[in-house]
């Protein structure tokens, strides 16, 4: 049963890119890279879901939503821009099948990488972040969310690649077959999936076909 929750900050993340704070609902709780399905508390848009990742803690005051914006974009991600202290969400129970099973790669595209933060948070205060790796892909340097703080994590591997910008010291070039045969020496691990459909679906192809057990790659189906 959808719950009516309150904004309580919204803040710029990139330049396209809001982390909206709310209310936390008595008794609600969510696994590490589960989302729920949001809408507008308003008329006319309370029938308008669109699913949202848990990007703060799990045990955390408030919840938090990292989403990317359209402005150009008539439905809820076009409105979340506009969205202000005081004004109202639903939300739904949590769901989904991203949830950590043990150390590996996290690979993500673009606003894809939102089920990553909350499980990279997690393992950082456990003190369990060495040895995981996040492999993320943007079109510029711009697009690329939290690369500080992703940066700032104690043991954590980050391998940032784009794609649109040819004057950028980061790696280069779309996370297919090559470039994961390339930049990842174990296949015998875990490995988190998320980003467009495409991109999930060629890379955990990929993955496969360069030996990783398919019981091991997780994704949202």
């Amino acid at each position: 049963m959808a719950q009516s929750v309150s904004v309580l900050e919204t803040r710029s993340v990139t330049h396209d890119v809001v982390r909206i704070t709310f209310q936390r609902p008595e008794g609600y709780s969510f696994t590490p890279g589960q989302a729920t399905d949001v809408a507008l508390d308003r008329d006319g848009w309370r029938d308008a879901q669109r699913p949202f990742t848990f990007t703060a803690l799990p045990d955390a005051d408030d919840l938090e939503f990292t989403i990317k914006v359209y402005d150009d974009h008539d439905g809820v991600t076009g409105q979340i821009g506009a969205l202000k202290p005081g004004d109202r969400l639903l939300i739904d129970e949590p769901w989904g099948a991203i949830r950590y099973k043990g150390p590996g790669v996290f690979i993500a595209g673009g606003a894809g990488v939102t089920p990553f933060i909350a499980i990279l948070r997690d393992l950082e205060r456990r003190g369990e972040l060495k040895g995981q790796r996040l492999i993320f892909s943007n079109k510029t340097e711009k697009d690329i969310i939290l690369r500080d703080t992703f940066e700032a994590m104690d043991g954590l591997d980050c391998l940032f690649t784009v794609t649109d910008q040819a004057d950028s010291p980061l790696a280069h070039g779309r996370v297919d077959r090559d470039f994961l045969a390339r930049h990842v020496g174990d296949f015998n691990q875990e490995f988190y999936v998320c980003g467009p459909p495409k991109m999930v679906e060629g890379v955990s192809d990929a993955l496969k076909l360069l030996g990783a057990d398919p019981d091991a790659v997780v994704f949202e189906d």
